[in-house]
């Protein structure tokens, strides 16, 4: 395993995280996490040198922490470094810091939380975890032992991100979503530049953008990319393209398979800065272009919008409609939104009953309710 430099720590991070997002299940509920299949992923990857695990409060509903504590108890968690996330969304008062933390640690099975992140901090929920006494409250339970560094994970935009990191010289690192499609969305690449020259380590989550770059992609982008000087496979492309970028110190992959984690283990033994040629990254320019022609929204399929209270299907859906749009073909997609080989009736867009409680969980700041009402009219007709 390949280890960088992790900001102004002395320790250096594994070029590749573990992200206990996307864990194996069984059948299609996401609670039901393949407890089996998890520990076999975790310990290969422990055993190539993957042993930084990133889970999450929220992660799914609740059961990724658990699972991971699990696993981590039976002689592990010494051999691993840990993150999760504080529920920021969750935070009503001061005591609610203790709760939750306290609530994670027993999840997961242990008396110390390497390095503790405010999750998914925005324009909304900074000023009111700041205001709430966050950062105070950090400063006490690191002094107690209770967590070892504090971090954020960010989704919103580059002047949001740029006050936060200015606002706490304490920060040890920050989480953004970075690829090759998304180097001007949220923090993007003037982010992770920023937040690197302020000696803070950047950890990388989506670089796949939640496995898209994995698939076979659009014809056109297929053509443009078999001009590429030196063929690679989409978690190849993907994953170098931001270890090009020494101002990363760990990617993180939501990995779902044992296969992904194999594979990407070996691409981070083989990672280096600066690996890409100017061609290549020329190319990549190019396919970016593309892909944002084709491909209207911006989801990355992390569910944060599920469940939604009336059985709406979201990420499902707005995965369809891109699909349609991006092949400029909508057999398929609407074969399976018609629910011959996909959907039920309960699930489509048209059952939407605009609670709004999609939107605010999301992320990306996807005006859902609208795509769900576009979706609908485009694959819903016979």
């Amino acid at each position: 395993m390949k280890y960088r430099k992790f900001g102004r720590l002395s320790w250096r991070g594994p070029a590749l995280g573990f992200g206990a997002m996307r864990l194996p299940v069984i059948g299609e509920e996401r609670t039901n996490i393949d407890e089996a299949e998890v520990r076999r992923m975790i310990v290969y990857g422990i055993e190539h040198g993957v042993n930084y695990i990133d889970t999450g409060y929220r992660y799914h509903e609740g059961q990724s922490e658990v699972t991971i504590g699990k696993i981590l108890k039976d002689g592990y968690r010494d051999k691993v470094t840990l993150a999760t996330k504080m529920p920021s969304w969750a935070i009503q008062s001061y005591g609610d810091f203790d709760r939750y933390l306290h609530e994670q640690l027993k999840r997961l099975h242990t008396d110390r939380i390497d390095f503790y992140l405010l999750h998914t901090l925005n324009r909304n929920l900074w000023p009111k975890l700041r205001d709430t006494g966050v950062l105070q409250w950090a400063e006490r339970a690191i002094a107690d032992g209770l967590i070892g560094h504090l971090g954020f994970s960010f989704h919103d935009d580059f002047p949001t991100f740029k006050e936060i990191v200015d606002a706490y010289d304490k920060w040890t690192m920050c989480q953004v979503q970075y690829n090759y499609l998304d180097t001007d969305y949220q923090a993007g690449t003037a982010g992770v530049k920023y937040a690197a020259d302020k000696g803070l380590a950047v950890v990388v989550m989506e670089p796949l953008r939640g496995g898209r770059l994995t698939k076979n992609p659009p014809p056109q982008v297929a053509e443009l990319l078999a001009k590429s000087p030196r063929l690679r496979t989409g978690p190849e492309r993907g994953l170098q393209w931001v270890w090009d970028h020494q101002e990363v110190s760990l990617v993180l992959s939501g990995m779902s398979t044992m296969e992904q984690i194999v594979e990407n283990a070996a691409l981070a033994e083989r990672s280096e800065d600066n690996a890409l040629s100017a061609d290549e990254l020329e190319l990549i320019d190019q396919v970016r272009e593309l892909y944002h022609r084709l491909s209207p929204i911006p989801c990355t399929k992390c569910q944060y919008c599920m469940p939604c209270p009336n059985g709406v299907v979201i990420h499902r859906i707005l995965e369809l409609y891109n699909e349609a749009s991006m092949y400029n073909d909508t057999r398929i997609p609407r074969l399976r939104y018609q629910g011959y080989i996909g959907l039920k009736p309960e699930q489509r867009g048209d059952r939407c009953i605009e609670c709004g409680q999609c939107e605010t969980s999301c992320p990306q700041n996807i005006s859902i309710m609208q795509w769900l009402k576009e979706a609908h009219a485009l694959l819903g007709k016979e």
